[in-house]
């Protein structure tokens, strides 16, 4: 991937589930946390389990973050909780995989694999089941959900000026099956998942380009982050009004990053928004420990 040439003067990356497409509500509450649920034997505090792993999947500033990191920090907060500690239900709290996750890059199917092929470790193989359910899920659940509106316009206003880059979380198999189904992958040089590394590594091609001249467009902290590292640039779609931000994008914020007017006062005031959106703090009591 890093041996890349640019065919265009500006780099635009573009996040896809709950970005382009209006998936992540459905991937989550339909596929991540009924399995959840199932393998980590939430049952008894099913409620809870299913209001924290939507808060830091959907509702938070961890909106966004890797299938891994969630799931863990989905259960330290279950913990946490004091209606779940009154029920006494045992939670889980996975020490391999934590531990799998601090020498890893590539937080995938792939690497877990290896890793359990080569330990043997059951709460390594409790994850890599639970992840793959997952995708069987997604598979079978989530189909027929067209781009938020704007998003196919945004892509052809860029298609001839900007390298356009997938840059997502999400395995690259759903990325591709998602991106085809609506005919979106016929304007983007590469579609880049969880298996090839992180939403920073990727932006790392900004360094290829002028200063100014790449942009992120993407709706979770997670997204901002890895701009920065990369001094990109970041269009945020806000979460819960993401048809309202890709129609700012497509009719002021394309054409200033375009023209060179995006970074300063325009940028801070969309961050400014942004940031109002995703709490830290949970609406519940939580203990310490």
């Amino acid at each position: 991937m890093f041996d890349w040439t640019p065919k265009h003067d500006f780099l635009v990356g573009i996040d896809s589930d709950g970005c382009a497409f209006d998936t992540m509500e459905l991937k989550h509450k339909e596929c991540f946390i009924p399995n959840i649920i199932y393998y980590y034997d939430l049952q008894g505090v099913s409620k809870y389990a299913r209001e924290a792993a939507e808060f830091v999947n959907l509702y938070s500033k961890s909106r966004g973050i890797n299938r891994f990191p969630a799931l863990i920090e989905t259960l330290q907060r279950l913990r946490r909780r004091p209606e779940v500690k009154a029920r006494g239900v045992p939670i889980p709290l996975p020490q391999s995989l934590m531990q799998w996750m601090k020498r890893e890059k590539k937080l995938g199917n792939p690497a877990l694999e290896q890793a359990v092929a080569e330990s043997g470790d059951a709460e390594l193989g409790q994850a890599l089941e639970w992840s793959k359910a997952v995708n069987r899920s997604v598979e079978w659940m989530v189909h027929g959900v067209p781009p938020f509106p704007c998003v196919r316009e945004s892509l052809q206003a860029l298609a001839d000026k900007a390298d356009i880059l997938v840059v997502s979380a999400t395995p690259e198999e759903a990325l591709r099956r998602e991106w085809q189904e609506h005919g979106l992958d016929v304007y983007v040089r590469a579609i880049l998942g969880q298996e090839s590394g992180t939403k920073k590594d990727f932006l790392g091609l900004a360094a290829k380009y002028p200063p100014g001249r790449a942009l992120m467009v993407g709706d979770a902290p997670g997204d901002y982050q890895a701009a920065v590292a990369n001094q990109a640039l970041f269009f945020p779609i806000n979460p819960g009004d993401e048809e309202t931000s890709w129609r700012r994008f497509l009719e002021e914020g394309l054409q200033r990053f375009l023209q060179g007017t995006f970074a300063g006062d325009y940028q801070q005031a969309l961050l400014a928004e942004f940031d109002r959106r995703l709490p830290v703090n949970p609406p519940w009591t939580e203990e310490s420990g």
